[in-house]
């Protein structure tokens, strides 16, 4: 893009200062509020004029994209508060394995149950829930 405006901008530039140049005529100015009459060169004129119209470009450019610097603002900050939450639950899923770790070689160093031990368990009788709401022990639940 660089390129671009570098291509078109310096001969159209170069056109324009030609153009002032060769006009070195004089010109008087009026500005109209201030009653106040000025006389120079047409070619310091233009040129003046010129650069005018560029620093107020720009400053109106800059000022359209207030909003869309404010969003960045905004976003940089959302995703500086996102980032330090992602680091903590990192850190929590960390130990979160540890822990697993730590359980599973529990689990290996106690002794597996016999096929008998599942075969009771399985056919164990499990305490009924009384249907009127109460516990065995005569508490409401």
């Amino acid at each position: 893009m660089g390129f671009i405006k570098m291509l078109i901008g310096l001969p159209l530039l170069v056109v324009i200062l030609v153009f002032a140049f060769v006009n070195n005529d004089m010109a008087t100015f009026n500005l109209w509020p201030f009653y106040i009459e000025i006389t120079v060169s047409l070619s310091v004129a233009i040129v003046f004029l010129l650069a005018l119209g560029f620093i107020l470009g720009n400053f109106f450019s800059w000022l359209s994209y207030a909003p869309v610097r404010s969003a960045l603002r905004q976003q940089k900050k959302q995703c500086r508060k996102l980032s330090k939450e992602q680091l903590k639950l990192v850190k929590e899923v960390e130990d979160l394995h540890e822990n697993l770790n730590s359980l599973k070689e529990l689990e290996a160093k106690m002794p597996k149950p016999t096929f008998r031990e599942k075969l009771a368990r399985f056919f164990k009788r499990k305490p009924k829930e009384p249907a009127n709401g109460t516990t065995n022990d005569g508490g409401v639940i």
